[in-house]
């Protein structure tokens, strides 16, 4: 058994979650606050004592990894052919956006989605073309008739997927993702999918690799994967583009080694090796130990403090808040609780759509640390209604 309750002093280790004030507790950034594996603790300590580090290949280690994990898991049979190493999702993403559209072309994303997708679109000139997310009783559509319009725009040539769906922990059903597949295909777009957390949905839940969907969907998509979320693994530098259209991979593979984003540093495919092939008990554990968080939070919230409610999510360690009864936008009341009590949350105005009126918050904790940050929240919000009574 992990002990994940084990808390682990990250400050001063140039953490950038943690670099804040000794009083102050960050919830927010997509990192979690549990120790490696022992089996990749143990693969890298093997290789920092072997004491060089110099230039590094991608081995057949790694591609043979890669795939077994993804059948094994995820029931997707990846062809060798088709892996590409990359340093990140987001190089990854930024270098596709790059290679296959041109500047002052729209690239839809369905909002609010992970803010740093508006980076990668923004920074190269390109345009951001949202299509919101509906909401209704707590639970989020795709609004099939916007998206056709937006995707039939002659300007429009990609579409970015974040599948599953950060930061609302959507798991995208196969007919969702069927119906997208076929949109794209018809108007002649590709689908970046970036299903960098498809590893941390419930327990007895299980993401849909895009890939899978059809052949059209796999013949006109860039899979973006990585062990950086599941593993806890991101300062490593190593993640995964799987392009199966031969054209297509190679501009792609062109891109990413005219970026210089296609090599690995000395440590990031001996822990990726080490996390797939050793280490998926680990992940067992760690999911049910997050589902137990998510769930301790809802309750909490649901029983002590009025004015928020959690919405459903069956993947990702994120929860998305929502606290429209406190007729308060999120980036107002995100300030207000790190001023007042220390509580580091996500406000929601950064995901865009309608995520003013959402806080998202990390939930991959020692369940100290959740507890310490839930009272915190309840403090906040009785500081806050109690000073709206007085100004009345």
């Amino acid at each position: 058994m992990i002990n994940f309750d084990e808390v682990t002093d990250r400050r001063g280790t140039n953490s950038s979650k943690w670099d804040v004030l000794e009083n102050e507790l960050p919830l927010s950034t997509a990192d979690m606050d549990f120790k490696a594996a022992p089996e990749i603790i143990e693969a890298l300590s093997k290789r920092v004592k072997h004491g060089i580090f110099g230039y590094s290949d991608v081995s057949e280690d790694w591609q043979r990894s890669l795939i077994s994990w993804w059948k094994r898991r995820h029931h997707f049979e990846i062809k060798k052919e088709w892996l590409m190493f990359c340093t990140g999702v987001i190089p990854a993403i930024s270098s596709s956006v790059r290679k296959i559209t041109t500047p002052a072309e729209k690239i839809v994303v369905l909002t609010p989605v992970y803010n740093i997708f508006f980076n990668s679109i923004l920074n190269n000139g390109r345009v951001a073309l949202e299509c919101p997310l509906i909401e209704k009783d707590g639970d989020y559509e795709i609004d099939f008739e916007d998206l056709e319009k937006k995707l039939a725009d002659p300007q429009t040539t990609m579409m970015i997927l974040c599948n599953p769906h950060n930061p609302i922990g959507k798991i995208w059903s196969r007919d969702e993702l069927r119906r997208i597949g076929e949109l794209c295909e018809r108007y002649h777009v590709v689908v970046l999918s970036d299903e960098i957390h498809c590893d941390l949905t419930d327990p007895h839940e299980e993401y849909i690799p895009y890939g899978t969907v059809s052949e059209s969907c796999l013949q006109n998509s860039i899979i973006c994967v990585a062990p950086s979320k599941t593993f806890n693994l991101a300062g490593l530098q190593s993640a995964a583009i799987i392009v199966a259209n031969e054209g297509l991979r190679n501009r792609i593979n062109r891109a990413i080694n005219t970026d210089e984003v296609a090599e690995p540093n000395a440590f990031a495919i001996n822990a990726t090796v080490a996390a797939f092939d050793r280490s998926e008990y680990w992940l067992d554990e760690l999911r049910a130990y997050i589902f137990e968080n998510k769930q301790r939070v809802r309750e909490y919230i649901r029983r002590e403090i009025k004015g928020l409610k959690v919405l459903d999510s069956k993947a990702t360690y994120l929860l998305w808040i929502d606290c429209r009864e406190l007729d308060i936008d999120s980036d107002t009341l995100a300030k207000y609780l790190r001023e007042k009590t220390g509580l580091i949350l996500s406000s929601g105005k950064i995901y865009r759509g309608d995520g003013f009126h959402y806080l998202r918050m990390n939930t991959a904790y020692p369940r100290s640390m959740i507890d310490d940050a839930l009272k915190r929240l309840k403090t906040g919000i009785e500081m806050l209604e109690k000073e709206k009574e007085e100004i009345k």
